[in-house]
């Protein structure tokens, strides 16, 4: 079969090193100022401002990094979510391998770090259970000691750029899908996307695509893959680079995932592939006739997330907002856990050809945190391939919803998982999963899941939109 499409594997893509100081070139890039920036688990985006000179002092001590108080990672608001408290101090320790230029604020740079405890408990680790980046890292070298699996990730951003958020919500531009009339030349939002598309690029991150999506004012920016560490950081980037530029020329980017119900919501959709290091036996396993095209790898790999998808919502659809985009027939992905080649209408759907594949997660949206999206997702397709796990199902040609009985008993949905359909579900799933508590800790599970109840509950729908616009 004729290659369609680029084709990524994991040798091939830029994979970070480590960095000293004297790499990192800063006088040399005109650097002033360096963000010291975490992502917390409602995903709100933090850092702290150091001027060069003091970031160098910083570095050239025995742990590099930043005192934060533990309550860092449990704020909502100007309150605190429960389980939390303002005693303790986390050490925020500089990952050198993160840092990137922020073309959106000249003279300034980006580092992203590791939360570790300031000082460690007797016999215990430097860790803290709570770390988003730690919790990623900790799947991806379990990953590769268990069964050598390394992965690659992608994002695409859905986003809408609003004119005015008061007394009502303004988008800038009506035009539909890939409209030209979405980005006529000259325009306040032909000129925030192009400077978007500019600004990523200089940052280092590989832009593959931009264009006008279907609800008034949204648009999407499609980023390559990366190992799963870097893509999460890529992604925190490429927010922050969408709603810099936007401000900047006084518009409110939003990733929330649904404003009206009359229109299409935003996603964040994640593509991956997962690699072995081990070539692949001849396949006489009894599933191969349900996906010929996947290797058993790969079957066992889906078939682990498709076991555990309801329980992932809560780490991939983390508001109450999220579930009003989440309905079968809207290309959305709905609301069975199935899987489909080119299918839009599945939750997961394969693409790609053959020898080539990957794996789009549709129940994913900005509001989440994207290492704990990953971490939670790669989790369960690790369990899956260690296990082994047999592929109980086949290829979805239509969406789910619309089948008839007789054509989901031939695809092995006689009984499918449903997806929550509210997020009292999706959490409830969530704290009963005791694969997903083993492998995230039952500390984050419980704290988590504190501040899904806490976050967003507010009292009246205008309110809520106001909020999610306001956050995200």
């Amino acid at each position: 079969m004729a290659q369609v499409g680029v084709v990524y594997k994991p040798q091939q893509t830029s994979r970070r090193q480590p960095l000293t100081l004297q790499e990192l070139g800063l006088a040399d890039r005109e650097v002033n100022y360096v963000r010291i920036q975490w992502v917390d688990l409602i995903n709100s985006v933090r850092f702290r401002i150091l001027p060069v000179s003091y970031f160098i002092r910083l570095c050239e001590t025995a742990r590099p990094g930043v005192c934060l108080s533990k309550a860092t990672l449990g704020l909502v608001g100007i309150g605190m979510a429960e389980g939390f408290i303002g005693t303790g101090e986390y050490l925020y320790a500089i990952d050198l391998s993160s840092f990137r230029l922020c073309p959106y604020a000249p003279g300034h740079a980006v580092v992203m770090g590791w939360f570790q405890e300031k000082i460690p408990p007797p016999g215990g680790t430097l860790a803290a259970p709570l770390c988003p980046r730690t919790l990623l890292q900790n799947v991806l070298d379990e990953a590769k000691a268990k069964a050598g699996l390394s992965f690659l990730a992608g994002f695409e951003h859905e986003f809408i750029l609003l004119s005015a958020t008061s007394p009502k919500l303004v988008t800038v531009n009506d035009a539909g899908y890939s409209c030209s009339a979405k980005s006529r030349t000259g325009t306040v939002e032909y000129v925030v996307m192009e400077e978007i598309a500019d600004a990523l690029q200089a940052a280092g991150i590989e832009l593959q695509m931009v264009h006008a999506e279907a609800a008034p004012g949204q648009f999407e920016v499609i980023t390559g893959p990366l190992s799963p560490l870097e893509a999460a950081d890529a992604v925190v980037h490429t927010r922050e680079t969408i709603y810099n530029i936007a401000s900047k020329h006084g518009l409110r980017a939003t990733f929330a995932p649904r404003l009206h119900t009359d229109s299409c919501g935003s996603g964040a959709h994640v593509h991956f592939s997962v690699h072995s290091d081990e070539p692949q036996a001849p396949d006489t396993r009894r599933d191969a006739n349900l996906a010929p095209t996947l290797n058993a790898t790969e079957r066992s790999f889906l078939q682990g997330i498709l076991e555990r998808l309801p329980s992932l919502c809560a780490l991939t659809l983390p508001l109450g907002a999220s579930y009003a985009r989440m309905l079968d027939g809207i290309w959305a992905g709905g609301t069975y856990s199935c899987w489909g080649t080119d299918n839009k209408d599945t939750p997961l759907r394969l693409t790609g050809v053959p020898g080539a594949h990957h794996f789009e997660l549709k129940t994913s949206d900005g509001t989440a945190n994207p290492y704990l999206v990953l971490a939670g997702t790669l989790a369960a397709g690790l369990q899956g391939v260690v296990e082994r796990k047999e592929l109980l199902s086949g290829d979805c040609v239509k969406p789910a919803a619309s089948m008839s009985e007789e054509e989901r008993r031939a695809v092995g949905l006689e009984n499918p998982l449903r997806l929550p359909q509210t997020l009292g579900d999706a959490r409830k799933l969530f704290q009963e999963d005791m694969y997903l508590k083993e492998k995230l800790g039952e500390e984050f599970v419980t704290k988590y899941s504190a501040f899904m109840e806490e976050h967003m509950s507010l009292p009246s729908e205008e309110e809520a939109v106001r909020r999610l616009v306001e956050y995200y």
